[in-house]
């Protein structure tokens, strides 16, 4: 059986959580590098938990929390977070710890409760609150949907560290336990991707966290997520990158996204392609068949334009492209302009399928949709070439 160790933070803080080597699907986003599940315990008079881990691993857990001191010596858990994969085991910790208390937020009182049914208080921590540990104290501060509505960070004041639950996070199993011991490139594009499935809906309430943050003028040394490394130095790396992806500020980037039966609506979204560049417009094609739809959240992120294809199937979108634009409509991209266009046999109502979903989008939409009945002429080809020109100019003029 494997010995699971505590690995040391700070003076008082200790990594004692669980790591995922395998896990490839986290309800719906790939996780190509698999998962952490994050927990601590801080090593103060009164010995406190922040969080625990998705149930399968309570017993990594729990090793971690023995190598360094008795479970049953524990005598608070702050709860920061509700979902499951960070109190899945809880309530068999507290069957186990029988700490003097537990914590979590207002929110995350009630939500606990409906969980797991647990029969003891779950003490309700309010907005800006203090709790003392003896020799050192935790701060609350309540952040409600992001990204959900128990979510809260917990500051510890004498070692400037935030427990920051699912923000500033990632889905990477890693030996290394700190962001700088991780190639940034890697650092870069699983954060990004992270954001881009999980968080992108909420980013209006992540630029007034952000300020919220900023205006407290609390010093902040580490970030420690409850998935991911551990962030230590050059935290203004994290913090910019969170502004701008929640900006959602356009860049002369497009993404042309479609699925085909037969290779005409492919045809259709290479031409486009082709316009797009020469206009000068950084292009990425996504064909739903190679694709995932996490990968294309992530290319979203910073894009300016999406333009969505689709053959006709049974009066209909292909399946695949109706998961990909479901599941965008749920993260709720903001300032993008876009296009819809597709191939069809005796019907062709696909295009105007998209045209429809892009407008609940809220996509400033260029144009009507583009049809191709069978295989695209070279007429037709010509109208998909303009109209990616026609988005790039678009593009230029706003980003």
């Amino acid at each position: 059986m494997p010995v699971f160790k505590a690995i040391k933070l700070t003076e008082h803080v200790y990594w004692v959580g669980a790591i995922d080597w395998t896990i490839r699907d986290f309800h719906g986003y790939t996780t190509k590098r698999g998962s952490t599940y994050n927990a601590y315990l801080i090593m103060a008079d009164k010995i406190t938990l922040i969080d625990t881990v998705k149930g399968p691993f309570k017993g990594e857990l729990m090793a971690r929390i023995a190598s360094l001191v008795d479970p049953k010596r524990i005598d608070y858990i702050v709860s920061n977070h509700s979902e499951m994969d960070h109190s899945g085991c809880l309530a068999e910790v507290i069957e186990e710890v029988q700490p003097e208390k537990v914590f979590a937020s207002v929110m995350g009182a009630k939500a606990l409760n409906e969980h797991f049914r647990i029969d003891r208080e779950i003490v309700p921590v309010k907005d800006g609150s203090e709790l003392s540990l003896g020799n050192l104290t935790l701060s609350f501060m309540e952040t409600r949907m992001l990204h959900w509505p128990d979510s809260m960070f917990s500051y510890l004041k004498e070692e400037k560290l935030l427990f920051s639950q699912d923000a500033f996070g990632m889905h990477l199993a890693s030996s290394e336990r700190f962001a700088d011991e991780v190639d940034d490139a890697v650092l870069e594009y699983e954060s990004a991707t992270y954001y881009a499935n999980i968080l992108l809906p909420y980013s209006q309430l992540i630029v007034g966290l952000l300020d919220k943050v900023e205006k407290s003028g609390i010093p902040i040394d580490i970030i420690a997520p409850d998935h991911g490394p551990v962030w230590r130095k050059d935290l203004g790396r994290i913090l910019s990158r969170y502004r701008k992806w929640a900006l959602q500020k356009p860049e002369n980037k497009a993404v042309v996204l479609y699925h085909t039966m037969w290779h005409s609506t492919e045809l259709m979204a290479e031409a486009i392609a082709e316009g797009l560049r020469e206009g000068g417009t950084t292009t990425k094609v996504m064909s739903m068949g190679s694709f995932h739809r996490s990968d294309v959240a992530y290319e979203i992120l910073n894009a300016g334009a999406l333009v969505a294809g689709s053959s006709t199937l049974n009066n209909n979108i292909l399946p695949a492209m109706a998961d990909v634009l479901t599941y965008l409509k749920g993260l709720k991209p903001k300032n993008l302009i876009g296009a819809a266009f597709g191939s069809h046999g005796w019907s062709g109502e696909a295009p105007l399928h998209i045209r429809d979903i892009l407008a609940e989008m809220k996509v400033d939409l260029v144009g009507e949709p583009l049809k191709a009945k069978y295989v695209p002429d070279g007429e037709t080809l010509e109208a998909c070439f303009a109209l990616g020109k026609t988005i790039s100019q678009k593009l230029g003029e706003t980003s």
